[in-house]
């Protein structure tokens, strides 16, 4: 046997296994498959050896596994910054680029996609960021199981799946439920930072926090926000700019109350 069908046969690694168990089936009792309504499809788009040796490597230090109680956050980070969460990374650069430049928070990031998880540890790495860990599982799993009471001080959802098409807008992220967990997981002054380049998903992000009662608008205008410098500007928004895509930014604050 050549080398290259020897390679092509090599035992999979962790990255790869990852790759595969992100999502798990779930099942009835009798034994039927029992269908979950996502905000998010599945791509298990390539690996590449780059992304996957940055996790097979780096995991130890990065990532984090769900669990069934919540995660002591000083033990992960040794310190008792406020940890800000962020939903949906992507490739992870703006997410590296706050942590780089807030040493001051801890940022937990979660990612369904594992291209995007493998891209964002590579990137901490060369910027030797050490206020940052990582997820590979379902955001809602992990809110449900890993995030105790108000143990968070931001919340961070930047260009979710819009899910454009009507029939598809119950898979939006941004529900009511979904607010009023993550208004639980807050402590009281945290925030919570949208941002979208859809108009329609925008003004559903808007009805949905203004009717959460312990969430605060910090618009003047009581809607959008102008775009905070704060927030790294991604290629993604910055080619929408360049074809005059809008994007709408939402920040709230939980009160006291």
């Amino acid at each position: 046997m050549s080398l290259n069908n020897q390679e092509s046969f090599s035992p999979p690694t962790f990255a790869d296994q990852k790759r595969k168990t992100v999502e798990v089936a779930e099942f009835t009792e009798d034994g039927r498959y029992k269908r979950k309504v996502r905000s998010f499809v599945l791509r298990t788009g390539r690996l590449s050896e780059f992304q996957k040796n940055a996790m097979n490597q780096n995991w130890h230090y990065y990532g984090l596994e769900h669990q069934n109680q919540p995660f002591d956050f000083k033990k992960i980070y040794g310190n008792d910054n406020p940890v800000v969460l962020e939903i949906g990374f992507g490739m992870g650069y703006s997410l590296v680029e706050m942590a780089l430049n807030n040493p001051d928070k801890n940022y937990l990031g979660i990612e369904v996609h594992t291209p995007g998880v493998g891209a964002c540890i590579a990137y901490a790495l060369e910027k030797e960021v050490k206020n940052l860990r990582v997820i590979c599982h379902d955001a809602t799993e992990i809110l449900r199981d890993c995030i105790a009471d108000e143990s968070l001080g931001g919340l961070q959802l930047f260009f979710p799946d819009p899910w454009h098409k009507k029939k598809h807008h119950k898979r939006r992220i941004v529900q009511p439920r979904f607010i009023q967990t993550i208004c639980q997981k807050l402590y009281a002054g945290a925030f919570v930072h949208f941002a979208t380049d859809w108009e329609n998903y925008a003004q559903q992000m808007l009805d949905v926090l203004q009717q959460e009662p312990c969430l605060q608008n910090t618009s003047n205008t009581n809607d959008y926000i102008p775009r905070p410098d704060f927030r790294p500007l991604t290629k993604f928004e910055q080619r929408g700019k360049k074809l005059g895509h809008g994007v709408w930014d939402l920040y709230f604050l939980k009160t006291t109350e």
